[in-house]
C-alpha cells in the first residue's frame, strides 16, 4: 500500500481503496497551524472527487489528537487568514459527501477539537481530554460556537464554551459529542466502517450523507461567517483579547482590564 507523507500530515488508502485514512503527524502537540490546515483540506478536496470512496478516517500519531490551533496565528496580523483557512477546512469537512470518522486519544482542545466536530463520527479513549480553552487565553472559539450546539444539548455546549473546562471520554461519549467511548479509538472506527458503509453503494452513501445533513450544513455555514466576523470586527478589537493572547505567549498570567 502506497504512502504519501507530507511534513504534518499522512495520507493512504485503505480498505481495497474505499477508506481514506488520514493521519496528524506532528506529534505530540499537532498543531492544527497554516500547514497542517492546507494538508487536511487538500486531501480532503481529493478524496471528495472519488467515486469509489466510502469513507474518511482521522487519526493522529502520538499520545494526543491536537493541543489546538497555533496561537501565534491568532495575533492580530495573522488571524484573519488563520479564521479563513480553518473555516474553509471545517464547512468542507460538514459537506463532505461521505462519513468522516475521527479517533481520538489524549487531549483535543481548541482548533483540534473544532476539526474533530466537523467530522461525522467519533471514537474516543476514556482518557481522552476535549475542550475548548479559548475563553481562558481572552478570545472565544468560532467553529465551535456552531458546532458544538448541533452535537450536544444546548447547555452543556455553553458550559464548555463560557468555562474552558474540558471533559473526558466518558463525559463526551455521554453528552453526545462522541459516539463511543473505546480503548483503542482507530480499531473501534474500523470496525464501524468495515461493518456498513465499507459494503455499501458508495452512490448511495452519498445521498444518505447529505439527506441526514440536510438543515445543519446550511445553519453552520451560515452562522461560521457572522462568528468569524465577530471575532475579527469585534472581540480583536478589544484590549483584552490581544493581552491573553500575548500572556500565553510570554508564559505569563493575563492582566485584564475588562475592556
Amino acid at each position: 500500500m502506497a504512502e504519501a507523507i507530507s511534513n504534518c500530515l499522512k495520507v493512504w488508502k485503505d480498505r481495497e481503496g474505499k477508506l481514506l485514512r488520514l493521519r496528524l503527524s506532528r506529534p505530540k502537540a499537532n498543531i492544527v497551524d497554516a500547514e497542517m490546515i492546507a494538508a487536511l483540506t487538500a486531501a480532503l478536496a481529493e478524496g471528495a472527487s472519488d467515486q469509489h470512496l466510502r469513507g474518511v478516517l482521522i487519526d493522529h500519531e502520538g499520545p494526543h489528537f491536537s493541543f489546538g490551533a497555533s496561537v501565534a496565528e491568532h495575533m492580530p496580523d495573522q488571524c484573519a487568514a488563520m479564521l479563513a483557512s480553518l473555516h474553509k477546512l471545517v464547512i468542507a469537512m460538514v459537506d463532505f459527501p461521505l462519513p468522516i470518522l475521527v479517533a481520538v486519544r489524549g487531549q483535543c482542545l481548541g482548533g483540534g477539537l473544532e476539526v474533530a466536530l466537523a467530522g461525522h463520527m467519533m471514537f474516543v479513549s476514556p482518557d481522552a481530554k476535549l475542550g475548548q480553552p479559548e475563553i481562558v487565553l481572552g478570545v472565544f472559539a468560532p467553529a465551535a460556537s456552531c458546532l458544538l450546539p448541533e452535537r450536544m444539548p444546548r447547555v452543556a455546549a455553553e458550559d464548555l464554551l463560557y468555562s474552558g473546562r474540558s471533559i473526558d471520554g466518558a463525559e463526551a461519549a455521554r453528552l453526545g459529542i462522541a459516539n463511543a467511548v473505546v480503548d483503542d479509538p482507530e480499531n473501534a472506527a474500523l470496525a464501524w466502517f468495515d461493518n456498513g458503509p465499507v459494503k455499501h453503494s458508495a452512490a448511495s452513501l452519498r445521498y444518505a450523507v447529505k439527506a441526514a445533513r440536510l438543515g445543519m450544513n446550511e445553519r453552520v455555514k451560515a452562522k461560521i461567517a457572522e462568528v468569524e466576523a465577530l471575532y475579527l470586527n469585534g472581540l480583536m478589537a478589544t484590549r483584552d483579547a490581544v493581552e491573553g493572547l500575548n500572556a500565553f505567549l510570554e508564559k505569563r498570567p493575563a492582566l485584564w482590564e475588562d475592556r
